[in-house]
């Protein structure tokens, strides 16, 4: 079947140029027409800039590189390509993660769904369920269990997994204008983004972040080592949490006093 749309894929980079699975992407242009990646390079200081110009020279037009001059954090890598996409005027724009955790052939499965249900917005979740390949250290299952738990209490309605670094939404006005901003998080930014969304429920008629989001269970996710993610940044992380928090929870005068 494949995509039916226009889809722009952000790709966010920091030091992948031992991770980047050139010829994974390759073969999903082959294999998707409609499909094109705009690679964000976040101020990478090992041979990623070299490794992505030469895939972009291999697929032509349909591989884009966006440079950052110094590193800025997934979030910001993240909404820079997102507003290069919007450019480009696709139907369809999400982020994936570099290493390729969530095979390339999920956004078809992702794109069919917001077509089928209607939604505005696909989150991947990585559920242990039987006949799927969910691969996850057993740390970093629980320590997520833990974050999902507080990003649902952050967001105040119920969320499996905020930080599946695998999402699709409509190249919406909408989504233009929740990208807009720079986020405040870094770590935390997929939270800040729903919470964003979420905002909009009282801005823009219509919309409600509950019935226009849905998670998506995949078929595969495999935990890829060299993972940016360590327990120093655990204290951070929570910090965030916490901010997130008091963002949806306490008025703008108040945190302003």
């Amino acid at each position: 079947m494949g995509l039916n749309a226009k889809t722009l894929i952000v790709v966010p980079c920091f030091n992948e140029a031992t991770r980047l699975n050139c010829s994974a992407f390759e073969d999903a242009l082959r294999q998707e027409p409609l499909l094109e990646f705009i690679f964000v390079n976040d101020g990478s200081t090992d041979g990623t800039a070299d490794v992505l110009s030469q895939l972009g020279q291999c697929c032509g037009g349909r591989v884009h590189v966006l440079a950052l001059q110094s590193n800025s954090g997934k979030g910001e890598a993240v909404r820079a390509g997102v507003l290069r996409a919007f450019e480009l005027e696709p139907t369809y724009i999400g982020y994936w993660d570099a290493d390729l955790a969530t095979p390339l052939n999920a956004i078809e499965l992702f794109a069919k769904e917001i077509e089928s249900r209607g939604v505005s917005l696909v989150l991947g979740s990585r559920v242990r369920l039987m006949g799927r390949n969910i691969l996850r250290s057993p740390v970093r299952h629980y320590v997520g269990r833990g974050f999902a738990t507080l990003a649902a209490v952050v967001l105040g309605f119920p969320v499996y997994d905020t930080q599946c670094g695998a999402k699709l939404f409509r190249a919406s006005p909408l989504f233009r204008e929740v990208f807009a901003e720079k986020f405040e998080m870094t770590w935390t930014f997929d939270v800040e983004l729903l919470l964003r969304l979420h905002s909009f429920k009282a801005k823009v008629g219509g919309f409600d972040l509950e019935q226009q989001c849905v998670e998506y269970p995949l078929p595969e996710w495999v935990d890829s080592p060299g993972s940016k993610l360590n327990p120093l940044q655990y204290p951070r992380i929570l910090r965030e949490m916490v901010m997130l928090a008091s963002k949806r929870l306490l008025p703008t005068s108040n945190r302003e006093k």
